[in-house]
């Protein structure tokens, strides 16, 4: 099972599918550009203390943070 994790200001939801699942493809490629769109971050977890930025799609992606953009005031 592959998970994209987003992070809002009520803490994170969990979005889990399956990468064998053509239609969950799809679903999670949508929830990637609309999440990007709107000015996420989007990071593949690689490791202990390690990630990379993705700026596009990644269906071998075993699990990806969307990081909210940073609002100063």
């Amino acid at each position: 099972m592959a998970r994209q994790i987003v992070m809002d200001n009520s803490g994170d939801s969990r979005f889990e599918f399956d990468p064998a699942d053509g239609a969950a493809i799809s679903e999670a490629m949508e929830r990637f550009q609309v999440l990007t769109a709107l000015g996420y971050t989007a990071a593949e977890w690689t490791g202990p203390g390690t990630s990379r930025k993705l700026t596009e799609f990644d269906p071998t992606a075993a699990e990806v943070l969307f990081i909210p953009r940073l609002v100063g005031g």
